[in-house]
Formats: C-alpha cells, sequence, structure tokens
C-alpha cells in the first residue's frame, strides 16, 4: 500500500488497478479495511478504527483515492465533493489521437447496471445524466497519446464512456472498446491528481500519484511530462 499523504483527518493513497476501494461480490479485502489495519497496528489503536471513503474509483483504475480518518472530515468531505470543490486530475492513454489536440466533451449517458456499462448519447435521453469533462493532449510516443483530463461532472465510467464515443477508448478498455486488455488486466487510467482546501485546517493540498511502476508505457510518459 502505497500512502501519499496523512493526517489527523485524512488519508490517500495510490490506488493500484488490482484494488478496490469498498467491498463488492468478490470478496476480497478493500481498501478502505486494509487502511483499518494499518492505522490499528501503526497508532497502537484499541477498538474499532474510523475509515470513510468519500469518493471511488473503478477497480481496473489506478491513482489518488482519498480517505476520512474522522466523521467531522468525512462529512465535510462528502460536501466539497457533491459541490465540486475537490478538483480531480487524470491521465489517460489512448491509441486513437483525438480529432482536436484539447477540447470539451459534453453527453448524456445513461447506465446499464445489469451490464455495468454506461453509454454515451448526444442528446438527452430518458433517464440519462448530463456528462462533461475537458482534455487535452499532453504526450505522445509513436502509437499512443497521453490525455490529461479534468472532470466536470462524476458520472458512473464517465472519462472511459465519453472517451470511447469520440473513438478514443482507453487502452485495456475492453468493455469500451480497446483490442486488447492490459498484461495487469487494468485499464491505462490514472488519477493523477487531486487538488482541495483541507476540510479542518482550511490549507491548500496538492496530492500527486506516480504512475504505475510495473508500466514501461506510463514510465515513458511520466518523464515525458516532468521534463517539459
Amino acid at each position: 500500500m502505497n500512502i501519499l499523504y496523512e493526517d489527523n483527518h485524512l488519508i490517500a493513497v495510490n490506488k493500484t488497478c488490482s484494488e478496490i476501494v469498498q467491498g463488492d461480490k468478490t470478496g476480497d479485502e478493500p481498501l478502505s479495511e486494509t487502511l483499518k489495519k494499518y492505522l490499528k497496528e501503526k497508532y497502537q489503536k484499541p477498538g474499532e478504527v474510523f475509515i470513510g471513503v468519500s469518493h471511488r474509483l473503478d477497480r481496473p483504475v489506478s491513482g489518488v483515492v482519498l480517505f476520512a480518518k474522522t466523521s467531522k472530515a468525512l462529512s465535510r468531505l462528502n460536501e466539497m465533493f457533491k459541490n465540486q470543490y475537490i478538483k480531480k486530475t487524470y491521465w489517460a492513454i489512448v491509441k486513437q489521437k483525438p480529432t482536436q489536440p484539447e477540447g470539451r466533451l459534453e453527453h448524456f449517458l445513461l447506465r446499464n447496471e445489469k451490464q455495468n456499462k454506461s453509454v454515451a448519447y448526444d442528446k438527452l435521453v430518458p433517464l440519462s445524466k448530463k456528462a462533461a469533462l475537458t482534455y487535452r493532449i499532453i504526450a505522445h510516443s509513436d502509437v499512443y497519446f497521453l490525455l490529461e483530463i479534468k472532470l466536470e461532472t462524476g458520472r458512473h465510467h464517465q472519462i472511459r464512456c465519453q472517451l470511447a464515443k469520440i473513438g478514443c477508448p482507453i487502452k485495456g478498455d475492453l468493455k469500451y472498446g480497446f483490442a486488447r486488455s492490459n498484461p495487469n488486466g487494468g485499464i491505462s487510467l490514472h488519477a493523477r491528481q487531486i487538488n482541495f482546501i483541507h476540510p479542518v485546517s482550511k490549507e491548500a493540498i496538492h496530492i500527486v500519484a506516480p504512475v504505475p511502476e510495473d508500466d514501461k508505457l506510463w514510465q515513458l510518459f511520466e518523464k515525458s511530462v516532468l521534463k517539459s
């Protein structure tokens, strides 16, 4: 477990593509439980340890996930996420170059619970929800392009679905039309950074998650961006 930030109220982890944030039908131990064990051992806490989940990442996605260590921090974080005071930046690797080097995507997403998938429409359809994001190409290799993405809304599979809609499915994302899976079973979508005003101390917090160490393409792109 790679901890990126910790204080009395918050803890942030760099999630791998194999980890889950909260328990699901697989029965695998979620990060929330792993963190409880870590805090119990580190601080020799008697009894139950509190960990609050304020947001999630899909299992095949890597990157920064923020948890609350106190109920006060959790209620404030929930409010901040709801009001979009917490700004998240994602990196995505795609093979198909977008028609524009940067832009804004707006669609209407309809979630299919049975397939655990969303479909993007250009116009409002019954039960759909508006989804918007901005993107820009920040690096490229001979074959792939690295996009930096900022969300305006937080919908189910939003980035995956919207990029697929414009013909740019994320590398490894079979569910949304990429041809091949990644060796590690994940997809090349990474929650790169998170920026917010601390809910208790009111300090400006900026957390950056290094890209997966076991992926040469991610490492290449990170070096390329840091150099520029």
